[in-house]
């Protein structure tokens, strides 16, 4: 009996300990669980949530307050017919196009000029960087005075006696969209030379060097080996551009107002116009939903490129 009471008593004091590091053991495995819990159902609730709700409202006649009178797809065949929406999406497409390959150009030539080991490299890297810590509309209501005609860079030049100059884009219809662009690449350009900037540093100078000792200039370096060891770099810049042009709204706001007239218009404002200034909320929430789709089809190839390259990496 004695010999059965001490091995109870070892197992006692024994699994006691046990017992606890079981418990410490589960509650560190979801510890991490509970603190992204809010999180997770805070975005469920309140991101996608709301895109779900923004599409049972683009099924709906939905005006100034919501409605659940369901008209299926309705309000895209009335979004396809508005002669404003053609116009924000044809600006959209010049704009995007402009602005995403002029920061691509702008951004690899300053990274390259920078990769050259020049003086003041930190200097200039912080002025074509400091653009992007500004919003955008800080930086439209400066580009908006640099641009009026009466203020900024037309009335500078006639001062100094060039009085035929004219550079009256922001208040001319069929260019005003361009100053959009020319705002938004001055902002966003120095980010994508930070992307190449970063990708340069990260090629092997052995790479560079063989090349070199072949005999290869360095134009021919970097159009041979350096470009195409950043085309991840290319690929990340294109993405994070395009869903820049996408949502763009601030910037337009506040350089443009969407004018003249609506000339200058793209589908942000378009749908804040139509679901919140003229009670037609189901169509905004159209409008919405089509520019939910081109962000969408942005970022589902990459996802794909980056889950494909990690499964084969």
């Amino acid at each position: 009996m004695k010999s059965v009471s001490t091995h109870a008593d070892a197992w006692r004091r024994g699994g006691r300990p046990a017992a606890r590091a079981s418990l410490t053991g589960r509650f560190q495995a979801w510890l991490p669980k509970l603190v992204l819990a809010p999180s997770v159902a805070i975005s469920l609730c309140f991101i996608y949530g709301f895109m779900l709700w923004t599409f049972v409202l683009s099924l709906t006649n939905s005006r100034m307050l919501p409605s659940y009178d369901f008209v299926g797809f309705a309000q895209y065949a009335r979004l396809m017919a508005n002669e404003r929406w053609w116009v924000a999406a044809t600006n959209l497409g010049v704009f995007g196009a402009l602005f995403v390959g002029i920061c691509l150009v702008l951004g690899a030539g300053l990274a390259i000029l920078l990769d050259q080991r020049i003086r003041q490299e930190g200097v200039l890297r912080t002025i074509y960087l400091y653009p992007m810590a500004l919003s955008f509309i800080v930086t439209g209501v400066v580009w908006k005075w640099l641009l009026n005609p009466g203020l900024g860079i037309q009335a500078m030049v006639r001062g100094w006696g060039f009085e035929s100059f004219t550079f009256d884009w922001l208040v001319d219809p069929d260019m005003a969209v361009y100053t959009l662009v020319i705002a938004a690449v001055w902002q966003a350009s120095g980010f994508v030379m930070a992307l190449f900037l970063a990708g340069l540093r990260g090629i092997d100078d052995s790479i560079l060097k063989a090349a070199q000792l072949d005999g290869a200039s360095l134009p021919r370096v970097y159009r041979r080996v350096v470009m195409p060891c950043l085309r991840p770099v290319v690929f990340s810049a294109v993405m994070i551009l395009s869903h820049i042009a996408i949502k763009s709204f601030d910037l337009v706001v506040a350089l443009t107002g969407g004018g003249p007239g609506y000339a200058s218009d793209l589908p942000a404002t378009f749908m804040y116009a139509h679901a919140f200034t003229r009670a037609q909320i189901g169509m905004g929430s159209a409008s919405a939903i089509l520019m939910l789709g081109g962000v969408l089809a942005i970022l589902v190839p990459y996802l794909y490129s980056e889950l494909r390259s990690r499964r084969h990496g």
